[in-house]
Order: C-alpha cells, then sequence, then structure tokens
C-alpha cells in the first residue's frame, strides 16, 4: 500500500488509540496507576471476599485486554510504517479494504 492508502487506516488506528488511552486513564481515576486505584476500590470491608475476589479478577481481566489491545494498535501502527500494512502475517495476500476498514488492526485475511 501507499502512504495514502494507508493514512485514513492510520489515522483511524490512532483515533482508537487515543479513546483506548483515556478509557484507561477515566478506569483508573487520572494519574492514579490501576494497582494503586484497585487497592481503593478493594479495600472496603463491607463486602465479601468472595465478592472482592471475584471484582478483582474482573478488574485484571480488563485491564489484560486493554494491554492486549493496545498492543495491537501498536503493531498495526508498526506495520503501516514498515510498508507491511494489509498484507496477511500468514499467507501475505492483500486484506481487503472493507475488512481493514472495519478492523484496521487486523493482521489476517479471512480464509487464514
Amino acid at each position: 500500500m501507499t502512504p495514502q492508502q494507508t493514512n485514513p487506516y492510520r489515522q483511524q488506528l490512532l483515533a482508537l488509540r487515543a479513546t483506548l488511552l483515556e478509557q484507561i486513564n477515566v478506569q483508573r481515576g487520572g494519574v492514579v496507576s490501576r494497582a494503586q486505584a484497585a487497592a481503593d476500590h478493594f479495600e472496603r470491608r463491607e463486602d465479601s471476599s468472595a465478592q472482592v475476589a471475584t471484582e478483582r479478577e474482573l478488574e485484571f481481566a480488563i485491564g489484560e485486554r486493554e494491554v492486549d489491545e493496545l498492543v495491537t494498535l501498536d503493531a498495526a501502527l508498526a506495520r503501516i510504517e514498515a510498508g507491511t500494512y494489509g498484507e496477511c502475517t500468514d499467507c501475505g495476500v492483500s486484506i481487503p479494504a472493507p475488512r481493514l476498514q472495519a478492523s484496521p488492526e487486523v493482521t489476517r485475511c479471512i480464509p487464514c
């Protein structure tokens, strides 16, 4: 793909990345670290230990998903810089534009 062809995808990926970072920032309560926010959240003594454990697991799962999504977006941006964006990482064929428009971070064509 040429730089003109990848520019809309770059803009879409950057917008998704900015939205995700803002979401993470809001969930953490601003500049507070995720660990501190979780500690503050879970120090309520009135909750049962089972409820606290369930909420803690959910918080960590959400955090892992956000990190994975951020890594995926960054990898797509790196592929744009490397000139390999839009190519299936398994078979090398071009990923159709409608698929990239729907999910600009995809790495594989539909058959793969």
